[in-house]
């Protein structure tokens, strides 16, 4: 008779891995699985452990040394994602010297993470990669559906860490017109985050009306970002799913702390 593998035997035959053990799997190198996901666990699981972040960095120092080795790659990526997450600061210039790398993932996790520990010194390295606008950085890869840039991610950043410094601004608002929605949706997030200008949110409402679901989504989610409460309505009557409705609400929750916002949760659930 076969056995047929149920979550609670693979519980028993695989039980939880400690804090210690996946310190380990991230020192050995013999088997780059085991430290793909050991770099996720720390930072998902917010270690505070003394040698998790000298381990991280590590691996990212592999990686330099090994730029076509893939599965170090994977490791590297979890890596950054996992410092944006346990929001260490201290290696804020290193995350953003990886914003000059090669490789389109790496940047675009490193915007990602400098964005999540709102990092102000990676302001500059951040708007140089978005300098010559929609129409180069901005555009579309030959046979590809990358950007030249990961300009979502690095749009989303700048407005994560605040600085509405009149030459970022600059660099931001050209992107509010790009030929791509979702684009346009990052674009409005930062401006309206950056000035509390509600025309930004006008924008980012029009979008909720999109008619291509990913496009409403986004929008949705960028919105509940930016913490505006006046969007409230709009939120509540997009066409999109309950849980996203749900992300949104709980960014207008955080920032506002508005009774309205938990009303309007309330009554999705």
């Amino acid at each position: 008779m076969d056995i047929i593998n149920t979550p609670a035997a693979d519980a028993a035959d695989h039980p939880p891995l400690s804090e210690e053990q996946v310190i380990s799997n991230l020192q050995q190198e013999s088997d780059l699985s085991d430290q793909y996901y050991a770099a996720w666990w720390l930072g998902r699981m917010r270690s505070r452990h003394p040698q998790t972040v000298p381990l991280l960095l590590k691996t990212l120092q592999t990686f330099q040394e090994h730029p076509d080795d893939q599965d170090r790659r994977g490791v590297a990526l979890n890596a950054i994602r996992s410092l944006g997450w346990l929001q260490e600061t201290s290696t804020s210039d290193i995350l953003s010297g990886l914003l000059q790398s090669n490789d389109y993932g790496i940047r675009e996790a490193a915007a990602r993470s400098l964005g999540s520990m709102q990092a102000p010194n990676a302001v500059k390295a951040l708007c140089s990669l978005l300098a010559s606008g929609p129409t180069i950085a901005g555009q579309e890869r030959p046979n590809s559906a990358l950007l030249q840039e990961p300009c979502e991610a690095i749009l989303e950043a700048l407005g994560s860490i605040g600085s509405n410094r009149a030459d970022v601004l600059n660099v931001i608002r050209p992107f509010c017109n790009h030929a791509r929605a979702l684009i346009r949706s990052a674009a409005c997030r930062a401006m309206l985050q950056l000035t509390q200008d509600g025309q930004w949110a006008q924008q980012l409402e029009q979008l909720l009306n999109d008619p291509t679901p990913l496009v409403r989504r986004g929008a949705l989610l960028d919105l509940g970002a930016t913490g505006w409460l006046p969007s409230l309505p709009a939120i509540q009557a997009t066409a999109a799913e309950n849980s996203l409705k749900l992300v949104a609400l709980r960014g207008l929750a955080e920032q506002s702390g508005d009774s309205k916002v938990l009303d309007a949760m309330d009554s999705l659930l």
